[in-house]
């Protein structure tokens, strides 16, 4: 597992300088490369729909995520953004009965257009992202807690909760860059990714479950 973690922790990185090289290519004399740490708080749930099609009810789970970005001029107040981000999502269950915790490393790309206002300059951006399951933990109404199993297909010699270890979807935000290069935005993220595994007990063509958030962060550019 822990072998695991080291490569998809690898790969996120490689992704993301990969992704640096590609854009430099593309800004000829735009301007110069710059990079970047963010943080902030999610508010996520798992949406989509049960066994017999009905919509899933989920409160909003609270948890954080901290990166690094890089963002690569294209011209006219254009970049584009790749950066690698430690994510918690998940749910909370409704009446108490539990919640869901979720970790992941996820790979946003995102193109920002930046123009001037005032002394600094709003930020607008979207993009895709994917995400790479590191854990999980399922708590049951006592408190009781289970370690989340991430695999593509269902098992049912693991007794453990399971999940698909791979997320994805879109990306969007908003938010101000000062002059002195702090900034704040709000993110709002749309998850495309089916988490159920294939061959699930009782699932059907009626069943998904997506993770859906918003958040909050501040920013820093160097």
């Amino acid at each position: 597992m822990q072998f695991m973690k080291t490569r998809i922790v690898a790969t996120a990185v490689a992704a993301l300088f990969s992704t640096v090289l590609f854009a430099q290519k593309m800004t000829y004399d735009a301007g110069k490369t710059t990079f970047g740490v963010r943080g902030g708080v999610n508010f996520n749930t798992i949406t989509g729909k049960d066994v017999s099609g009905d919509k899933l009810d989920n409160d909003i789970k609270t948890g954080f995520h901290v990166g690094l970005n890089a963002e690569v001029p294209l011209g006219s107040g254009t970049y584009l953004q790749p950066g690698v981000l430690y994510s918690q999502k998940g749910a909370e269950y409704k009446d108490d009965a539990g919640h869901l915790k979720l970790t992941y490393i996820e790979v946003p790309v995102n193109f920002i257009y930046k123009p001037i206002l005032g002394t600094g300059r709003m930020l607008l951006g979207f993009g895709p992202y994917v995400g790479f399951g590191l854990g999980g933990k399922l708590e049951n109404s006592t408190g009781k807690e289970t370690d989340v199993e991430f695999t593509k297909t269902y098992d049912a010699a693991i007794e453990k909760p399971q999940l698909k270890g791979i997320d994805y979807g879109g990306n969007f935000l908003a938010g101000y860059e000062f002059s002195n290069n702090f900034s704040f935005q709000v993110n709002a993220q749309l998850g495309l990714a089916d988490l159920i595994p294939a061959s699930s007990p009782g699932s059907t063509s009626k069943s998904k479950a997506n993770n859906t958030g918003f958040g909050v962060s501040v920013g820093y550019r160097f």
